[in-house]
């Protein structure tokens, strides 16, 4: 064998070793990262839609990190989105030629409800942020009060819908966007009382 050859098989078999620890290491999670993503695991747990909970809020991790607090102004955030949303496609749908009166009717009563239940996840989020000091009780009270709203409004918004002799496809694709704020609503509310209850155990 001659020197270059046997230069040339020790660099390939050089570069077969070296070549799955660089991945490897390419591939190693940050352990922060990872810490961040289990905490959102573990109090989505706690969830009604613990599986919705987590895939809405997983890619806020370094955002949320560790904090109960900023979980839940994320989760109403989410929230809030999704809602906006889901109102601009029922207003979207409830112009269409082929909606029928009966459809727009409650498409229009779905729009007011939901309409209610924007301001009252706003009205949270900006008492989330004033969320600290001697009124925390009240404040938190307040923001509770005010999601169990926003869920009835929603729940409202669905039954508007039930038992009504309607174009499946619209009553299927209302109802299905208005479930889904439904179960982020209700998975925020769950966050909200568990950081009630953190902040009550607090000496």
């Amino acid at each position: 064998m001659d020197r270059c050859t046997y230069a040339l098989r020790a660099l390939v078999a050089l570069l077969a070793l070296t070549t799955p620890v660089k991945t490897c290491l390419g591939a190693r999670v940050h352990p922060h990262g990872k810490t961040n993503t289990e905490f959102i695991r573990t109090r989505c747990e706690a969830t009604t839609y613990p599986r919705l909970c987590f895939q809405s809020l997983s890619s806020h991790a370094s955002v949320i990190q560790t904090s109960p607090m900023q979980l839940a102004h994320t989760a109403l955030s989410v929230t809030l989105t999704g809602a906006q949303s889901a109102a601009a496609m029922i207003a979207r749908l409830s112009t269409a030629h082929t909606v029928r009166p009966r459809e727009v009717g409650a498409m229009r009563d779905c729009i007011e409800n939901m309409g209610n239940s924007i301001d009252e996840l706003r009205e949270s989020l900006a008492q989330m942020g004033h969320l600290k000091g001697p009124d925390f009780d009240l404040q938190i009270n307040n923001i509770q009060t005010w999601v169990s709203a926003a869920l009835t409004d929603e729940d409202t918004c669905m039954d508007g819908f039930a038992g009504k002799a309607m174009n499946g496809n619209v009553k299927s694709m209302v109802r299905g966007r208005i479930v889904n704020v439904a179960q982020l609503t209700s998975n925020a509310l769950a966050l909200i009382n568990g950081l009630a209850s953190i902040q009550s155990k607090s000496p």
